[in-house]
């Protein structure tokens, strides 16, 4: 923020050769170091591969947990539709089990790899404790909403078994849920389960050319609110990725119905703009660069920010976040999400973003900053003092001791 002092910040105070890091072999292990962790009060970084370590606040710690030994997948049920895996099964693992079986994970998560500059592969514990979600989050919810069961250990040691293998009501805290982007400050993730679906048989893209920012929600909303199934709605201004400005709709199922619906969802859009239609395979390589931001990820000296707001805010957001930041952006979700990209310098514009976020009772995030930046401005959208009173009381009854990762979300806590 505007007169915080960078000066002093030193991203060698813990040198990484002192660093150790913990691979616990099973659930008791990590127990076991936890437990310690919290006796002699040693806070603890938690990763999986480290794909999405450069996510929420810089902080420094000296010991680091990881889930990297806690791999495997336990279960898979096709008929039940119901996966579950230990937290540090690589992702694309989990992806290609479900794939034999003609099924995926509903909520589509991405790639972080490419916008942070990280390597490694990510991991399904990693998608849990980000609640990471994807374009396809507007029709089938997201992470949380497929998020079955969870075993992970808390800051006092303890193991922690929350949820099962199908959807219910509960009554009382929703652990499962609570870890889902709890990003490892409550509880280290040993084991998760997840509901999945089947696989679409093909896709195909409405595309929507030449529309301003407010004419492409409005599109948007329109096919979001027609009977024909869009699970992917985007907008992508003029200069993102594309001389023009596309306004993207995804339609997805059995091959006879994805044509037929296609079809009717072009006749219902005319008034907006004539449609082009991009088949399976041009479909699925475009949904991809928006679900991974690639449009964004160059120069690497940008901040990126994910903002979400009501998609019929977005417009007047993002006009005056444009101007004021010289930003770069575009739309999902239907509008209801911007991936922004501004200047690093200073504070990365994290005043004017969270002030204009908090007027359209929106939340921001900073996703790419240098490290410096990360460390001395508040990532997360700043909450009311109730709602911190109540993250506090939270972390409090889960992690007394303050070990598990402090201060990733918001400093202090």
């Amino acid at each position: 923020m505007p007169g915080a002092d960078l000066s002093s910040f030193d991203a060698t105070t813990v040198p990484e050769a002192s660093m150790t890091t913990h691979k616990p072999q099973n659930e008791a292990e990590a127990a076991c170091v936890i437990a310690d962790a919290a006796a002699r009060r040693i806070p603890l970084s938690i990763l999986g591969s480290g794909t999405k370590r450069a996510l929420g606040r810089f902080t420094q710690t000296q010991d680091v947990l990881s889930s990297a030994a806690l791999a495997g997948i336990t279960l898979h049920e096709p008929a039940e539709l119901v996966i579950a895996a230990r937290a540090g099964t690589p992702l694309a693992e989990v992806e290609r089990k479900l794939g034999e079986a003609r099924q995926q994970l509903p909520f589509e998560p991405m790639d972080y790899r490419a916008l942070l500059g990280t390597s490694g592969e990510p991991t399904i514990g990693g998608v849990a404790a980000t609640n990471l979600s994807g374009p396809r989050r507007i029709k089938s919810g997201a992470c949380r909403d497929s998020f079955l069961g969870a075993r992970f250990v808390n800051g006092r040691g303890e193991v922690v078994k929350s949820g099962g293998r199908v959807m219910k009501n509960v009554t009382g805290l929703d652990l499962t849920r609570l870890m889902a982007g709890a990003f490892g400050t409550l509880g280290f993730l040993t084991e998760v389960t997840f509901k999945v679906v089947p696989s679409p048989e093909t896709q195909a893209t409405l595309v929507l050319e030449g529309l301003s920012d407010r004419r492409a929600v409005a599109a948007l909303s329109a096919g979001l609110g027609s009977p024909f199934e869009v699970s992917g709605a985007a907008h992508l201004p003029a200069g993102i990725g594309a001389a023009g400005a596309r306004t993207l709709l995804r339609l997805e199922g059995f091959e006879s119905a994805v044509g037929y619906r296609t079809k009717a969802l072009a006749e219902a859009l005319r008034d907006f703009s004539a449609a082009r239609v991009l088949d399976a395979q041009e479909s699925e390589a475009l949904w991809r660069e928006v679900r991974d931001v690639t449009f964004l990820v160059s120069p690497r000296d940008t901040a990126i920010w994910r903002i979400s707001v009501a998609p019929s805010k977005a417009p007047a957001l993002i006009d005056t976040l444009g101007a004021e930041l010289s930003a770069r952006w575009f739309l999902d979700w239907g509008g209801g999400l911007i991936w922004l990209a501004c200047g690093a310098e200073g504070d990365a514009g994290a005043l004017p973003v969270h002030e204009a976020a908090r007027l359209e009772e929106g939340h921001a995030l900073l996703v790419r900053a240098p490290d410096a930046v990360r460390a001395a401005v508040d990532v997360f959208q700043p909450q009311p003092e109730p709602i911190m009173k109540l993250t506090r009381a939270v972390k409090q009854s889960l992690d007394p001791a303050a070990v598990l990762e402090p201060g990733r979300i918001y400093a202090g806590v």
